[in-house]
């Protein structure tokens, strides 16, 4: 697959000297990966039976239920397996684990998963909350809430309630109510090359600009809806720095917030761009992270984990 040109020398500026290593990366296939399920049976029981049917696991050290599947290429043959029938594993992406194991979820929590299907970061929390609390998992698509429920019936998930609505509504109709609000933003979707090449078939120069304005208001609508003293955590699984730092950068400068450290253990990541291209962004996006293909042999992503100030309002510092 040829990336496109004017990608191509996006990734070049964004990069530099490790362009080299970046692309070779994005054309290796994925390794498979899967989370064990404890709302389903104890850890070391699911991970001999796998085992011993012959899966060679090796752990994600930033996921305690997280494995790589190190002697299968493809996916579908763990989809075909009892195991993930039985709801004992989810098949999900390394890097996509990332969010959930940043945002100290307890199980007492509220939680607002805006863009939840299929269902790979809802089924976490609801294991971090060992089915307690409660997770309000919304999707605006009817067609991927199939998928949701699908997703959160094997599992064996029980504290959840599905809605399907525009996400910019919670900000007004929930107001300061959840502990915990979790963007997993719509956005270019270049770090999925890994598995198809869908975004760079479908990328051109403006689709970061129109998309970025989507992931402000779902962004701002999680913040109004977050209490006081609570968390957001903003990712998404592209590279472009005006769908992730530009984005966060406009939370800061307008919304009583500040952004926190991300450390997990095993990570090797990158800190946030302070600017790109003529933009210069609130120089607190350093601490969101970018992860790359090549530092890990994950997919593309980038995550901020943001506190809502202790003392602050629903409205913006402009707001009347």
């Amino acid at each position: 697959m040829e990336i496109p040109q004017g990608l191509k020398e996006r990734y070049q500026r964004l990069l530099g000297q490790e362009m080299g290593p970046f692309l070779e990366a994005l054309l290796r296939p994925l390794k498979p990966s899967i989370r064990i399920n404890t709302l389903k049976g104890n850890l070391w029981d699911i991970q001999n039976r796998l085992e011993e049917k012959g899966l060679k696991l090796s752990p994600i050290p930033w996921c305690s239920w997280g494995f790589w599947v190190e002697n299968l290429e493809e996916e579908s043959t763990l989809g075909n397996s009892l195991e993930h029938f039985l709801g004992e594993i989810y098949i999900q992406e390394a890097s996509s684990m990332i969010p959930v194991e940043v945002a100290d979820i307890t199980p007492d929590m509220r939680v607002l998963d805006m863009a939840a299907a299929p269902g790979s970061k809802t089924t976490h929390a609801a294991q971090k909350m060992e089915n307690r609390g409660v997770i309000v998992a919304n999707d605006v698509s009817i067609h991927r809430i199939k998928a949701l429920t699908h997703n959160l019936d094997r599992i064996g998930v029980i504290n959840t309630l599905v809605t399907t609505m525009d996400g910019r509504r919670f900000g007004r109709l929930l107001s300061n109510y959840f502990h915990l609000s979790l963007v997993d933003a719509p956005c270019s979707a270049e770090g999925t090359v890994r598995k198809s090449f869908r975004a760079w078939n479908n990328w051109h120069p403006k689709v970061h600009k129109k998309l970025a304005e989507t992931q402000k208001s779902l962004l701002i609508s999680a913040f109004k809806a977050t209490i006081p003293g609570g968390t957001i955590v903003y990712s998404t699984c592209t590279f472009a720095p005006e769908e992730n730092e530009g984005v966060i950068s406009y939370l800061l400068d307008h919304y009583p917030c500040h952004l926190e450290a991300i450390h997990l253990h095993g990570l090797d990541t990158h800190s946030g761009l302070p600017f790109w291209e003529t933009e210069r962004y609130n120089p607190q996006v350093k601490k969101a992270v970018r992860i790359y293909p090549h530092k890990n042999e994950v997919g593309g992503f980038f995550v901020a984990k943001i506190k809502k100030e202790e003392e602050s309002w629903a409205g913006s510092k402009t707001d009347p």
